[in-house]
């Protein structure tokens, strides 16, 4: 995956601070837009994991602040609701100025409200996906509802919206009446992914049951089992996204995927240093996948890591030639499981006498064999197992050549 940072102007003159997520060719099929919850930015985990994982299914998209929230201009009393939908469409225009427009939405709690009024107003978008949205916009004003009877005597209130102050006024508060959601979901005639956790504790499941018998078919609902509202764990988030990866591709025509060049090698891995800590896309000409190290070294576990590769490069080629044996032979070789381990082990513990002692690089195979076969024909496997393209390299001496281009 490739992070761009943005700035997009909005109809008022302010800067608004945006992320472009592409996918690992840099060369996205289609284009989203992520709206975060109310209060939140789009550099939460939650954001990023959804917009990162629907990149690996061929979308680019943009991730970006409202008004007045995150490194966005301008101050949270202009982040009103219908603020809000207009920043939608002013980024919705800039993706079609620069890229292409946008053809999913996606929002998340208010921004999940928010979506579904642009929407209606971009004839360009294919289908919506909300997570944990509530069925009214007024919904959000129970957040500050304390503050309300004092706004008329001060004009201006300071409240505490997730632990974090925020000033609001008479207008501010006024604009989450002027929407009426359910009437324009009745009204949008597109698809709609519902997703909802049944014990979100900020906006009751009650609002996805709402949402969705107000929308018209097609629409389909997910159930977040036991996330809660903001999504914090990561395999919420990545869920997430992948399921609206996986639904949405119903509602737009495949395209094949054009992979970044390889400049004529037969893989190339890149890593922006600027964006990510670890993780990694990799491509061949047909093909492509991410690596990443394990949150306990400073990763954020997006892919396997490097040596997992290495390892399933061993297993892949090891089952691969023992079908190809088996085949020949005729032999009732049903399923094979391979399982390595990379480890660093002493010559001491490998009993091998090499004078001083030294530390080896070392992998350990297993192998399981379903079928009917023989002793004879499963030793006669396990030889072979030792002789597939991968494992003998390994073995070898191995030159490589590294150059600066």
């Amino acid at each position: 995956m490739n992070t761009v940072r943005l700035e997009i102007e909005n109809r008022k003159g302010l800067k608004l601070q945006a992320y472009l997520e592409l996918p690992a060719n840099q060369k996205p099929n289609h284009f989203a837009i992520f709206a975060h919850c109310f209060s939140c930015n789009s550099n939460f985990n939650a954001v990023k994991n959804i917009s990162r994982s629907l990149s690996n299914h061929g979308f680019g998209v943009l991730r970006f602040d409202f008004t007045g929230l995150g490194k966005s201009e301008g101050e949270f009393v202009e982040s009103h609701f219908s603020a809000n939908v207009e920043d939608l469409l002013d980024v919705s225009n800039f993706l079609e100025k620069n890229y292409k427009a946008p053809s999913l939405l996606i929002g998340h709690s208010l921004g999940g409200a928010a979506v579904i009024v642009a929407a209606s107003k971009l004839e360009s978008v294919k289908a919506i996906a909300t997570v944990g949205a509530p069925a009214s916009v007024g919904h959000v004003t129970h957040l500050f509802s304390h503050a309300i009877d004092d706004i008329p005597k001060k004009g201006e209130v300071e409240v505490q919206i997730g632990g974090r102050p925020f000033k609001i006024n008479q207008d501010f508060v006024a604009d989450f009446s002027k929407t009426d959601l359910p009437e324009i979901i009745k009204e949008l005639r597109k698809p709609i992914l519902v997703m909802h956790a049944p014990f979100d504790k900020i906006v009751g499941i009650e609002n996805a049951h709402q949402i969705y018998h107000s929308a018209i078919h097609p629409k389909s609902f997910v159930s977040l089992d036991d996330a809660d509202h903001l999504l914090s764990k990561t395999s919420d988030s990545n869920y997430v996204g992948n399921m609206i990866g996986t639904w949405v591709a119903r509602y737009f025509e495949p395209k094949e995927n054009q992979m970044m060049s390889a400049d004529g090698e037969q893989l190339v891995a890149h890593l922006n240093l600027l964006e990510d800590n670890f993780t990694t896309s990799i491509q061949t000409k047909k093909h492509s996948f991410v690596a990443d190290e394990p949150t306990s070294i400073g990763g954020d576990d997006f892919g396997p890591s490097p040596y997992d590769l290495l390892s399933a490069g061993l297993a892949a080629c090891t089952v691969m030639t023992l079908k190809l044996y088996a085949a020949r032979k005729k032999w009732d070789l049903q399923e094979v499981f391979v399982y390595i381990t990379y480890s660093k082990k002493h010559s001491e513990d490998l009993e091998f006498d090499v004078g001083k002692p030294i530390r080896f690089d070392h992998l350990n195979k297993k192998i399981k064999f379903v079928g009917n076969l023989d002793k004879k024909q499963t030793q006669r496997l396990k030889e072979i197992a030792s002789k597939c393209p991968v494992h003998k390299t390994l073995q070898n001496e191995v030159i490589i050549d590294t150059k600066i281009i």
